[in-house]
């Protein structure tokens, strides 16, 4: 019987051999909520104190090590049965500074990969951020834009959260742009906070519209914990992320996340409840037949069974680090998304693979 990292390389070369005569790269683009991954220090002005050796998690250098670990292990496996050099670009949420995450790229099973960091410390309350790594073979970074979501509570107070952070490069020599998001949790319930998730949709739609009005083709990533479904307001009505490629109009957006989510399919789980809320959403360039580049081949949502806890009452939940106040010694409480993006390179006859995956 066929591995399933076998049966997807398998599937994805000879759909791409169709045509003999051509030949494609492959570039893996993903995004993964790194839960908490904070260092063991008390750091003034933040709410960090519970990831101390004296707070209530006692958190300190064993498990920060061994949560390390254990991301670094997901991160390899991302695209890896597609290309052998794995993701080329991870969005991550949840890391209180740019040492944890200079710390998570020198682990042994993704440093050859060279990983660099985009980072942008945040005005998060808890001190999380939101940043972008990336491998230097694939990408350049020619600039980048912290836009901060202004949002206010009910006593007119500002609530402090994370900036929707925007990168901007060449990917393979291809302009490209890439928002990482953290929207505003549920906390107070989901319809009344949903304003806010709305507006840090309005920032992003904004945005993608201003880049597709100067080149209707850019290749435009929307990408992030959205703590909202593709069925959510925020995406379906603000952003009106479209759920078939065929839909998409130029200027829009494509959500490959839609049909996994109408299916039961999710990235973490709440009162036995599946929820999709980390998403890649892509631009009319990355759908569009006529354009030139990169083009959206498939998604994935990186769910594999040593990701899911096997016992007790969270039995089958993504296998997270802490859980009922316990440490679990897991991963995250989310799963990793990805999607793979494909280019033709060549148009004369040859049986060799893809490259990326020789």
């Amino acid at each position: 019987m066929l591995s399933r990292s076998l049966f997807f390389f398998l599937l994805l070369f000879f759909s791409l051999q169709a045509n003999a005569q051509q030949q494609y790269k492959v570039g893996i683009i993903g995004f993964y909520n790194f839960e908490n991954l904070f260092d063991t220090l008390d750091a003034p002005d933040v709410r960090d104190g519970e990831f101390t050796p004296s707070g209530s998690n006692a958190w300190n250098t064993e498990k920060y090590l061994e949560k390390l670990q254990n991301l670094s292990k997901v991160v390899s496996e991302l695209g890896a049965s597609l290309t052998p050099d794995g993701v080329s670009i991870l969005g991550v949420s949840e890391v209180e500074n740019r040492k944890v995450l200079e710390d998570f790229v020198q682990q042994p099973l993704i440093r050859n990969r060279n990983y660099q960091i985009v980072h942008h410390d945040s005005p998060d309350e808890r001190g999380i951020d939101v940043a972008l790594l990336y491998n230097p073979k694939y990408f350049t970074v020619l600039g980048t834009k912290a836009m901060p979501l202004l949002i206010y509570r009910e006593n007119g107070e500002r609530d402090f959260t994370r900036d929707v952070f925007l990168v901007s490069g060449l990917y393979d020599g291809e302009p490209m742009h890439i928002m990482v998001n953290h929207w505003p949790s549920r906390s107070g319930g989901e319809s009344a906070s949903q304003p806010f998730r709305n507006a840090a949709a309005m920032i992003c739609k904004n945005t993608a519209d201003s880049l597709m009005q100067e080149d209707p083709n850019a290749k435009v990533i929307i990408m992030g914990d959205l703590n909202d479904d593709p069925i959510s307001p925020s995406v379906k009505k603000v952003l009106n992320a479209q759920r078939d490629k065929e839909s998409v109009r130029k200027g829009g957006l494509y959500n490959p996340m839609y049909n996994l989510f109408k299916k039961g399919i999710g990235t973490l789980a709440y009162r036995d409840a599946w929820s999709l809320f980390d998403q890649i959403l892509l631009s009319y360039g990355f759908v569009n037949d006529k354009a030139e580049g990169y083009k959206y081949y498939k998604v994935f949502i990186h769910n594999e069974p040593y990701l899911l806890q096997s016992s007790g009452q969270y039995a089958g939940y993504p296998f997270r680090s802490y859980g009922g106040g316990a440490y679990m010694g897991g991963y995250s409480d989310h799963f990793a998304v990805y999607v793979a993006v494909v280019k033709e390179v060549s148009s004369q006859p040859s049986s060799a693979p893809p490259k990326g995956q020789r």
